[in-house]
């Protein structure tokens, strides 16, 4: 018996771009994507000629030093990240008046008045070797403290937390609690 050959039937191919649009937006809408975010400080301002840094007394200086195997020391001592916020605002705040915390000076901030203002530099230095997620413990550590004592201050000069207070008046308080963070650059420790 002799076949015959029939052309085969042709499938509509109009909608399929339709559906691959449809596609392609349902998974674009239901798609998170992780979005990087960064360490928020200020960058030092551009300086075209070569100065001399400031002269910083070793007693107004809090060295935090991480080393390759991620070991924290404070000034020279090895401690424990948990002890870094404490043992900075100690030193931030010098509340005894020690002579081997940080010197106070006077100050006028607006909004406020005279203020007695801590020169105090939390220097960080890290090994080249050190693991990022222990560079940036430190660092949340480091920023809660200033963060704290902000908050602190807030409630105990105007009763109120640092975030409820006005744009102006917050500012103030950052005058008299600066980040005052050094980052050396990363050596061989």
């Amino acid at each position: 018996m002799a076949r015959k050959n029939r052309p085969l039937p042709e499938i509509n191919q109009s909608s399929m771009a339709d559906i691959a649009f449809m596609l392609l937006i349902f998974f674009l809408v239901t798609t998170t994507m992780d979005v990087d975010s960064g360490i928020y400080r200020k960058l030092p301002a551009w300086i075209h000629d070569e100065q001399e840094p400031p002269k910083i007394k070793r007693r107004n200086t809090f060295i935090v030093l991480i080393n390759k195997n991620n070991d924290l020391a404070i000034n020279g001592e090895f401690a424990q990240v948990s002890e870094l916020k404490d043992r900075v605002k100690e030193f931030i705040l010098n509340p005894y008046g020690s002579d081997d915390l940080s010197e106070k000076d006077d100050k006028f901030v607006e909004g406020i008045g005279d203020v007695k203002r801590s020169k105090g530099v939390v220097s960080l230095q890290n090994d080249r070797g050190t693991d990022y997620g222990a560079y940036i413990q430190v660092q949340n550590e480091l920023v809660a403290a200033f963060n704290e004592m902000r908050n602190d201050y807030s409630v105990a000069q105007f009763g109120k937390t640092y975030k409820a207070l006005s744009i102006e008046l917050q500012d103030a308080v950052r005058q008299v609690i600066p980040t005052s963070i050094s980052e050396a650059e990363p050596v061989e420790i």
